[in-house]
């Protein structure tokens, strides 16, 4: 099964879930270092339903809200190595600013975000909530967010660099 869907061809999938009955489970992100708190995010998403839909900000998403040095790794490769996560059904994108698009076209049943978010931030949430579905904070994993690791490599890279 190829887990890599356009919006326009995830819907139909999403008509055929609701009408299997399937709890539909949704996360987003930029996902361009993959790392534990990631996976965590993934296990935690997929305990709370049966088919689990991330969205991945684009490269030019990625640029405006981390910067021009992001993302590490571009889109084509973060979809690649996503689809390879067990817990991932299927995966998509978006290259507005938010997922509210995505959001509001599928209307998931659980919309899951880290602890970095509050759930009056969580973009969709009055979709979601609106057609009978929940927002769900994951707690967040200290030191595990992908600005912090790179920030780490950078530091340590100049240590030993001087020594």
């Amino acid at each position: 099964m190829n887990k890599i869907k356009s919006l326009r061809d995830l819907i139909p999938v999403r008509r055929k879930l609701r009408r299997e009955g399937k709890t539909v489970v949704f996360t987003n992100g930029c996902f361009d270092l993959l790392h534990g708190g990631h996976i965590r995010l993934f296990r935690e998403a997929k305990r709370r339903g049966d088919i689990l839909v991330v969205a991945l900000n684009t490269d030019a998403s990625v640029r405006k809200l981390k910067g021009p040095w992001r993302p590490i790794f571009p889109l084509k490769e973060r979809l690649e190595v996503l689809s390879a996560v067990a817990d991932i059904d299927y995966l998509t994108w978006f290259a507005e600013g938010t997922p509210q698009k995505i959001i509001a076209a599928l209307l998931p049943d659980v919309l899951i975000k880290g602890g970095d978010w509050t759930p009056d931030e969580v973009v969709g949430k009055a979709e979601v909530e609106a057609a009978g579905g929940r927002v769900v904070i994951v707690p967040y994993l200290k030191g595990h967010s992908s600005t912090c690791i790179i920030d780490r490599i950078i530091r340590d890279s100049s240590r030993s660099s001087r020594s």
